[in-house]
């Protein structure tokens, strides 16, 4: 309603400015009706009214359809974001497959939000044990897909860095060692944007923990690779590696199990028994509510079982 006021009362004084401003010709014209006749006067009158009455028209049709495009786009964000929230639902529910299903719909989509999301949906269906090993494959594909085209479209969201650099460190498994260790940089990169981005995103500095333990944990024949590639190749330690777990664990207590149990992974590399036995339990005490967590699960009860 304020909204169709304002239009009313714009397109009110356009017709007024037209008016005052046509004036002086009306009366010009009326004063040549001596010499020219009645019908001149008549004629000016007419084409100054239809004038005047179009504009305003065209003026009003303007301001209508500006209008109506602004709700259109209202309308559109308002869809987005019920999406986004059925989304968020799905995946806070643990509705792996109906996400993916909600979200595959908006692949061509040009909203980032949507995109990532897409991303990490492709990548968890692809974890499933029942998806086939060709299907994962075409998944893991299609998901750095839609990440890098999320980045390309907005690069100051901090999930956005987050899900691009994991689907490309998936693709990393396709592709060969040598393309696994040249992609590690661009991969340590989007992790520490997505930190510096959201420094309190638990799961960012778990990654990068992540980042640290692989390259701490490279097996020496990596190592060599690393080294033929790079005059200064990708490297870390463990202490790194759990610097970045802690920090995690601080930031959201027990919000993931994988940090869990490489928590106690790296303290066993460090060879501090106490606090590898405290996180391993805590791993394995764990509620499951994923196959993941599964799997964290059965690995946290190998590793103490081997102490």
């Amino acid at each position: 309603m304020a909204s169709a006021a304002r239009l009313l009362s714009r397109g009110g004084c356009a017709v007024r400015t037209r008016l005052l401003w046509a004036a002086p010709k009306a009366r010009l014209g009326w004063r040549r009706q001596v010499a020219s006749g009645r019908s001149e006067v008549l004629e000016q009158s007419t084409f100054f009214r239809r004038g005047v009455a179009f504009s305003a028209l065209s003026y009003l049709g303007y301001e209508a359809y500006i209008l109506i495009s602004h709700s259109s786009v209202v309308h559109a964000d308002v869809k987005v974001n019920e999406v986004l929230d059925q989304a968020d639902y799905l995946y806070g529910s643990g509705e792996t497959e109906k996400l993916y299903q909600l979200l595959e719909q908006y692949k061509n989509s040009e909203n980032a939000q949507l995109l990532w999301r897409l991303a990490r949906a492709s990548r968890d269906v692809a974890q499933l044990s029942q998806t086939s090993a060709e299907k994962k494959k075409q998944l893991i594909y299609e998901a750095l897909d839609y990440a890098t085209k999320a980045l390309e479209k907005e690069k100051s969201c901090f999930s956005v860095h987050k899900w691009y650099a994991i689907c490309l460190s998936d693709v990393g498994d396709y592709e060969g060692i040598k393309k696994k260790i040249t992609n590690a940089f661009v991969i340590k990169e989007h992790f520490q944007k997505a930190i510096e981005l959201n420094p309190k995103d638990a799961t960012s500095l778990h990654l990068m923990g992540i980042w640290c333990y692989t390259f701490a944990d490279m097996p020496w024949y990596q190592s060599k690779i690393a080294a033929a590639l790079f005059s200064t190749p990708p490297s870390s330690t463990y202490e790194e590696a759990l610097r970045y777990f802690q920090k995690a664990e601080d930031v959201e207590p027990n919000f993931y199990s994988k940090n869990l149990l490489f928590l106690g992974k790296t303290y066993m590399k460090l060879n501090n028994r106490k606090m590898a036995l405290l996180w391993l339990s805590k791993a394995k005490e764990r509620l499951s509510h994923t196959e993941e967590d599964k799997q964290v699960h059965k690995e946290a009860v190998e590793l103490l079982n081997s102490l």
